[in-house]
């Protein structure tokens, strides 16, 4: 999201924002706080990097907005990495001086991602409660990038569940999955449902702000929430560090980083989620179009596990490979066609 469009989205939210009136008790004497000419945000993501493109995006944002005047940033995570001018709450310096942005880290639990979900939107919801009730900190807004709570007064939204469930309900269906795959589609099903209910509360509230990435997640939110008033900011892109010129030079040391020939068209898919990205179809269309030379480049944090089957059976093996996010994500760019 770009600057000017974020500052927009949050002005528009203040006001209704739940925290604008007198502050509550344990706050009227906290000198902390008294300072009214300030812009208290809480930002609520699981976890923030670089090598992923929403927590790109989020890191971005709070880093030029920490830089402005009046702007007290306080971010609520449970893992952060790469994050410029950041300090963990609970140290002096963190709650003497306000200044930068503050990360209030949320404990994490091993488990399944339901559960993990789960404990997360509670965890950060009883975390932020005790930090009012203290008096540490009072947000006037609190900023979701997606579902995270229920008191969020801007959420930025990536994707609509239910349009999504719609799309891929019939391959949920246990008569058309293997034994050995119920276990994770009763997970995904009971995770879809439970997002799905979350997002008819929430999106359904005229005093939330939605803001959208594109004017297809706009209309979606439209069609099923009834929200014309959905703000559409596209995310940024650093233009001087992903450029042609920079992809240019690195693209002979990245191809043999991932070993491909200059014969070979390699594709690249980025991101998490892959179900949702569409990996399934884009395997598919690559053995549809049954050219020898192409390669698929599918960069995240799933299981590739999940795609051996159909990838063994539409022969497929040698043409796709699978890699971890790392840290310089340029790499991939360089070494993909498309």
């Amino acid at each position: 999201m770009p600057i000017v469009g974020c500052c927009s989205a949050f002005c528009s939210a203040h006001k209704h924002c739940r925290n604008q009136s007198k502050l509550p008790k344990p706050f009227e004497n906290n000198h902390l706080l008294k300072d009214r000419d300030k812009l208290r945000l809480a930002v609520l993501s699981p976890f923030l990097d670089r090598q992923h493109g929403t927590e790109l995006c989020i890191i971005e944002q709070i880093e030029r907005l920490s830089q402005l005047d009046h702007w007290e940033i306080h971010l609520y995570s449970q893992k952060v990495q790469q994050l410029d001018g950041v300090r963990r709450a609970g140290n002096p310096s963190s709650d003497n001086n306000k200044e930068g942005i503050v990360w209030h880290k949320i404990a994490d639990i091993p488990g399944p991602h339901l559960f993990k979900y789960l404990w997360w939107f509670f965890a950060n919801q009883i975390w932020r409660w005790w930090d009012k009730r203290s008096g540490l900190i009072c947000p006037q807004l609190t900023y979701s990038p997606g579902i995270n709570c229920l008191d969020a007064d801007v959420i930025v939204v990536h994707i609509v569940f239910h349009e999504f469930y719609a799309r891929v309900r019939s391959e949920l269906a246990l008569n058309r999955t293997a034994l050995s795959h119920w276990p994770r589609v009763i997970h995904r099903k009971l995770y879809y449902k439970l997002i799905k209910a979350l997002e008819r509360k929430i999106y359904s509230q005229r005093s939330v702000a939605l803001v959208a990435v594109s004017t297809l997640v706009a209309k979606q939110l439209k069609t099923h929430f009834q929200r014309d008033d959905v703000n559409v900011i596209p995310n940024a892109v650093d233009t001087i560090r992903f450029s042609p010129e920079a992809r240019r030079v690195r693209r002979s040391e990245s191809r043999k980083l991932f070993q491909y020939s200059d014969e070979e068209i390699v594709i690249l898919l980025i991101g998490n989620d892959w179900k949702k990205k569409g990996v399934d179809t884009l395997i598919s269309a690559a053995r549809q179009v049954g050219n020898p030379h192409l390669r698929l480049l599918l960069v995240g944090g799933d299981d590739p596990s999940f795609y051996r089957e159909m990838i063994d059976k539409l022969n497929l093996r040698e043409q796709i490979r699978f890699e971890e996010p790392r840290r310089e994500v340029l790499d991939f760019y360089a070494a993909a066609d498309l």
